[in-house]
């Protein structure tokens, strides 16, 4: 398996996709005068799920997201935090990280996976990364459609399952 656990250390793995899928690093030149050579979304791997923040927690088959093929796995060490204290920890910050809570440039994908990362393994993402919408914003057309972008919302993922707290899970017979 590509996710490993090696006594009793889960790896933590960093997907990153391009969402402009080619296209920022051909014209981000030409077009706000200055280089980038991606749209970055991110995502965490751990206990053999992609978790990330799209509309929402969600967790999916690394992978298996409409995202499509990461353009780089960028390994963040292991951890040895169970699955059941990960999930207390996004059931703690899940009020932060929902539909009405993303902004495009200040609470977006990369902003949750440097969190869980921080709390896994005690280091963050790339710093290249969260800079980005900063970076975009130092542009002159990057800050002309700031607010045409900050109400833009990231959507779930095809395929994932949202994050559901312990406490709002309910259990039924089976059958």
């Amino acid at each position: 398996s590509t996710w490993t656990c090696t006594l009793g250390k889960m790896e933590v793995t960093l997907l990153v996709y391009d969402l402009s899928q080619g296209l920022a690093r051909t014209m981000s030149m030409a077009m706000v005068g200055k280089q980038f050579d991606g749209i970055w979304h991110t995502a965490i791997v751990v206990h053999g799920r992609e978790w990330f923040f799209g509309g929402g927690i969600q967790s999916a088959v690394p992978g298996t997201t409409q995202y499509g093929h990461p353009v780089q796995r960028v390994p963040l060490g292991r951890t040895h935090i169970p699955r059941e204290v990960m999930e207390e920890f996004l059931e703690e910050i899940s009020p932060r990280f929902t539909f009405e809570t993303y902004h495009v440039l200040s609470n977006n994908c990369n902003n949750f996976s440097n969190e869980l990362a921080v709390f896994l393994t005690g280091g963050g993402i790339p710093q290249h990364i969260l800079d980005l919408p900063k970076e975009a914003l130092s542009t002159p057309l990057g800050a002309m459609i700031s607010q045409m972008l900050a109400p833009r919302t990231n959507q779930g993922g095809m395929g994932a399952t949202p994050f559901q707290p312990a406490s709002a899970q309910t259990t039924s017979p089976n059958p």
